[in-house]
């Protein structure tokens, strides 16, 4: 039984009344309609992309890249203050020419150092694992102008995550698995740790914590600039993963990727502290195998007498708050998170007060809200009290009147806003976002809490980005209004989309969206295209622009396709904690039956021809559609499964064993809930898609599908892209490729347009 939701949306037997998007068809125009040439080869419907913008001066002003006059191909760094938008050259791209080049450095990113004395670029830069984080970095010393390298006789594109002191007068940063301090003006370098390699791993991270906890940047300066805090990784027990690459040589060669899969030995982790001038490391005492626990999340507990870092066992049930002494390593926990599912590492703790109190993200009423502690660990209060999730803390401090801004939607979980509640308990709480402007809002707050950079898009309506006052939330200036897109839109023909609930009984509602040709007849049946995820990583039905999928889909609905999404339990939506953990250790098997009883009622509807349904999906996706075509083949005709995971034994083990405990204790749960076992049952048509160098979700499921079908003498349809990663996008024409791949698929076995009754 979900919690009750105080939304009025359509149910599935309701009429599409209080559409929320239905412009008019227009004529016969062959720009009305979309290709995949139109929507995957040209920058047609390309937004022009936003410059990328950061607060400076505490939010009294902010700077922005934009194309030079003086430089071809050159960016300057222009600045503009908040309240008039005055405008004033910062760096020109002029002062960006290395020594002996004509060409400025093209600037990927960049960071000022406190004071703004300096500036950090960082350019030519490589993909590491799914970004790019490994590159060049350069300071420019804005009093003298003098340009200068990072990283010494370092080869190109090998520096990772390089910041200033809170000082500015160094900079750190990781080479080769080892942390390093450099003086910015004179290049003294000294280096803080000796023992990096390709198993121990300083001031960054392995695959599996990369990908499961999102952590890259592995070390924190201290808040006086003398110490740096690192994590530590040890991936010497780990068993490499092999990828084949068959096609970039004379002769194929392996590449090796550190990969813990389900039930396997993990890195040992730890975290220590080092003087930023070198010396010993002072490692945290935190007891147990570091190798059964977990440390995803660390920084300075508010000052710079403390580390704060949380402290996962491997089940991941349980989440301990430590602060540890940076001089002698010695711990205590503080705060205690357990859960009988898997609790999450916490992102919204913020330090307040000069590190005094700390808010605190917990589930534990049964609602994701917002705590505040002392720093002993005693809990102070319940900052957001009711029956709502919060999704995150976008801003808080105890200045200015010490408020604390998230991001929720109380009453419709397809929709983001923006709130504000006051620490003090002064002003009035609530709501920033206006209303009557649904959809989804996210917020860049400035330091100082004045500001925002405010950006609002709806499903079918593209990015609009614009800076506001807070909290009257005026707008102070349009940044991007998205209007070239828009007016691109605006001449296709798009049928009816709407948002409804599907009620699949026990009081159970499912969200969903559902997209309708252009020139629909209730009169006729139309084959039907679900786009699946259902883990629970991810939501699907989110009231946002969805880019060039939503495009994609737009295309099919043109062919004559209805096209659908439907976010079963467990799916990330802030729907309560019972929403979420209803799918523990039964992961495939819980969102299969949702799914199914969801369709059973879509099958009903009277414009629904049910002989000609079909299914697709990416990563979790691709499981599920597996899922759903092999579980329910009654139910669906056609599945397009991409980069799948057949076997859920094969995933990694931070990812798996979180949601379906350790594959010694749930070997039936691991068994049901993958799809290979039922091979047998496949009746429709599968065209199952991969890329063979997938370093996260491995070809080698596939591979073992594809022995199982083979083995049940099942027919169907393969498509490997050789040495493609997890995305499929490497090689020029490969998304192109796909897309035309996936499309002809459908048009051959899911035929396209209405027929009659």
């Amino acid at each position: 039984m979900t919690a009750p939701m105080h939304i009025h949306r359509l149910l599935l037997t309701a009429s599409l009344a209080g559409a929320f998007h239905a412009p008019a068809a227009g004529g016969g125009n062959d720009s009305t309609m979309l290709t995949l040439d139109r929507i995957f080869s040209s920058r047609e419907f390309s937004p022009r992309r936003a410059d990328p913008l950061q607060w400076i001066d505490g939010g009294n002003a902010y700077t922005a890249l934009e194309r030079s006059a003086s430089a071809a191909g050159g960016r300057d760094i222009v600045r503009y203050e908040t309240e008039t938008g005055k405008r004033s050259v910062l760096v020109s791209s002029e002062r960006l020419k290395p020594a002996g080049s004509t060409v400025p450095l093209t600037i990927e990113r960049y960071e000022w150092s406190p004071g703004n004395t300096h500036l950090l670029i960082f350019t030519n830069s490589r993909r590491v694992w799914r970004r790019n984080t490994r590159g060049d970095y350069w300071t420019l010393n804005l009093r003298d102008g003098v340009l200068r390298r990072l990283g010494g006789d370092a080869p190109p594109s090998s520096l990772m995550f390089a910041k200033f002191s809170p000082d500015g007068s160094r900079v750190a940063y990781v080479r080769g698995n080892n942390l390093y301090v450099e003086d910015p003006d004179h290049g003294g370098i000294v280096q803080l740790t000796p023992d990096g390699s390709a198993t121990i791993i300083n001031g960054t991270f392995d695959w599996v914590y990369e990908e499961e906890f999102s952590l890259r940047d592995g070390f924190r300066w201290s808040p006086d600039g003398t110490r740096i805090a690192y994590w530590q990784l040890d991936a010497g027990g780990v068993r490499d993963f092999l990828l084949i690459n068959d096609t970039d040589s004379l002769y194929s060669y392996v590449i090796p990727v550190q990969y813990p899969k389900a039930g396997t030995t993990l890195s040992a982790c730890r975290v220590g502290v080092v003087s930023a001038s070198g010396g010993r490391t002072t490692w945290f005492q935190t007891g147990g195998d570091p190798r059964d626990n977990y440390i995803p999340r660390m920084d300075w507990a508010g000052s710079g007498d403390s580390v704060a870092f949380q402290y996962m066992n491997r089940l991941q049930d349980t989440n301990r708050l430590m602060l540890g002494d940076p001089r002698t390593g010695s711990v205590r926990t503080i705060l205690t998170e357990t859960d009988s599912t898997w609790v999450e590492a916490v992102d919204d703790l913020r330090w307040l007060d000069g590190g005094k109190l700390f808010t605190w993200l917990s589930e534990g009423d049964g609602w994701k809200h917002l705590y505040l502690y002392d720093r002993g660990g005693k809990k102070q209060r319940l900052l957001t009290p009711g029956d709502l999730d919060i999704e995150r803390v976008i801003r808080a401090d105890t200045a200015g009147g010490g408020w604390v801004y998230y991001s929720a939607s109380p009453d419709n979980p397809c929709e983001r806003y923006l709130y504000r509640l006051s620490l003090r308990g002064e002003g009035k709480n609530g709501r920033v976002t206006p209303a009557g402007q649904p959809g989804t809002h996210t917020y860049d707050v400035s330091p100082d809490g004045r500001w925002a950079f405010h950006t609002f898009s709806r499903f079918g309506l593209p990015p609009s980005v614009d800076l506001v006052s807070l909290p009257g939330h005026s707008v102070i200036r349009v940044l991007s209004d998205g209007a070239d897109l828009r007016r691109a839109l605006a001449g296709l023909k798009r049928g009816e989309s709407a948002f409804y609930r599907a009620d699949i009984g026990g009081g159970i509602l499912l969200d969903g969206w559902k997209m309708l040709p252009p020139g629909f007849d209730s009169t006729k049946k139309y084959p039907v295209l679900e786009m699946i995820y259902g883990e629970p990583a991810g939501q699907t039905v989110v009231d946002r622009w969805g880019g060039s999928q939503y495009l994609w889909h737009l295309m099919l609905t043109q062919q004559g396709y209805i096209v659908i999404s439907i976010d079963n339990r467990g799916t990330q939506s802030p729907r309560g904690r019972e929403w979420r953990r209803s799918i523990y250790r039964q992961i495939g098997i819980l969102a299969s039956r949702d799914q199914a009883a969801a369709m059973r009622q879509i099958r009903r509807w009277p414009y629904v021809d049910s002989t000609r349904i079909g299914i697709w999906g990416w990563s979790g996706g691709g499981s599920m559609t597996l899922n759903m075509l092999l579980r329910y083949p009654d139910l669906y005709q056609t599945g397009m499964a991409v980069a799948p995971v057949p076997d859920q034994r094969l995933y990694d083990a931070i990812y798996q064993e979180r949601y379906m405990d350790l594959p010694g204790r749930n070997a039936d749960g691991y068994r049901l809930g993958s799809p290979i076992t039922f091979a047998d049952s496949l009746r429709g048509n599968l065209l199952l898609v991969h890329g063979t160098g997938d370093d996260n979700v491995h070809y080698q499921g596939s591979e073992r599908l594809i022995n199982a079908l083979v083995r049940g003498n099942k027919q169907f349809t393969m498509m490997a892209y050789p040495n493609r990663s997890h995305g499929i996008y490497e090689g020029e024409g490969t998304t192109r490729h796909l897309y035309g791949l996936l499309t002809k698929y459908l048009n051959e076995h899911l035929l396209p347009g209405p027929r009659e009754r």
